[in-house]
């Protein structure tokens, strides 16, 4: 199944790569030339494309210190929502900035937006296609709004039943977007393992009909290689010059030698899934020698049966097929055989 969403500029489907996205979000620690820098490296360490997200404190939450907005436990712990924004997110002014740069050196330009002014801004700056986080995916109105600009949409589906995801694509498809993909995550930072399902991806795609893909805060990337094995058209993950620069995303992030490494495996295993295909190899083709086949173990007379004292099953393949050995036995050798010799059709007398 071809699902044919133009997303940068690249087709995610069935019959092209995995589209790979870095994932900036507040590995920059605050620091523009740091962020320019990771523009930089995610393209150097292969990444089809460089993500960020676009907010700040007061257009994602408010500032307020009482229960609600307070993190009791995690990564994040002792933050109030507005402190952890105040330290992560981008500022609006570098981003026009930072796009302009990943344009120059060809490697694709995402961000998440938050609310209505995010996505008007992110649209005067031309973007070309949108994400949608995992805990925006009940924000219905934020969806509408984005579905209405008409261009493609990645939404994750972290924390999400089944019954908001269905809710998340139709208020989508309503509102103008028809290239949706869907990413599978397990919003914990880091996720583990265990609780991550990657056999979901499978059904979702056949469920929705959509291309399906991976948003992955695992550590390492054994989840993104076999979440590509399952059918993964996109993973995403959050990527770091160095985890030594310490910011609210540092924790979970991939390093550019680390994500690196995963491109490759990820290419490398793209390469081993292939195609349905029963062809033999031209390796394969040169191996086939060293099956099994029917060679004769001990000096024969012309006129002396075959048994199995004198015959045998063994590598290599020269001889006759190990299918023929039952028919063979007990019939006779028309020539004298030495010992060693592969076993031939012309060497059996036909009765």
């Amino acid at each position: 199944m071809d699902n044919g969403t133009l997303v940068g500029n690249k087709r995610i489907e069935d019959s092209q790569p995995c589209y790979i996205i870095a994932e900036m979000s507040a590995n920059h620690a605050g620091d523009i030339n740091r962020a320019i820098e990771i523009v930089h490296a995610a393209k150097g360490a292969g990444a089809d494309c460089i993500k960020i997200q676009t907010y700040t404190p007061d257009t994602i939450t408010i500032d307020c210190d009482n229960k609600y907005f307070r993190i009791d436990n995690g990564t994040w712990e002792g933050e109030t929502l507005y402190s952890l924004y105040g330290k992560a997110y981008t500022p609006w002014e570098w981003q026009p900035i930072l796009k302009k740069e990943a344009d120059r050196i060809g490697i694709d330009f995402l961000s998440t937006p938050f609310d209505k002014t995010s996505v008007d801004f992110l649209e005067n700056m031309g973007i070309g296609f949108y994400k949608i986080a995992s805990f925006e995916i009940v924000d219905i109105p934020l969806i509408k709004y984005v579905a209405s600009k008409a261009k493609p949409m990645i939404i994750s589906t972290g924390m999400a039943s089944l019954e908001e995801i269905e809710e998340a694509v139709a208020a989508a498809q309503i509102s103008g977007c028809r290239d949706i993909c869907l990413l599978k995550c397990s919003s914990a930072y880091p996720a583990v393992p265990e609780n991550m399902n990657l056999a979901t991806i499978a059904e979702m795609k056949n469920r929705f009909g959509l291309a399906v893909g991976l948003s992955d805060h695992s550590l390492g990337s054994v989840a993104a290689i076999t979440a590509v094995a399952l059918g993964a058209k996109i993973i995403e993950k959050h990527f770091c010059i160095s985890r030594d620069i310490e910011n609210p995303d540092s924790s979970f992030s991939m390093d550019k030698e680390e994500f690196a490494i995963m491109v490759k495996e990820i290419r490398e295993a793209e390469r081993a899934i292939g195609t349905i295909s029963y062809d033999i190899s031209q390796e394969e083709a040169e191996s086939k020698i060293f099956r099994k086949s029917i060679f004769v173990v001990k000096d024969m007379k012309e006129g002396e049966r075959f048994s199995e004292r004198n015959i045998r099953v063994i590598r290599p393949g020269w001889g006759m097929k190990p299918k023929y050995y039952e028919n063979i036995i007990g019939k006779c050798s028309k020539v004298n055989v030495k010992r060693g010799e592969p076993l031939r059709p012309d060497m059996v007398m036909e009765e």
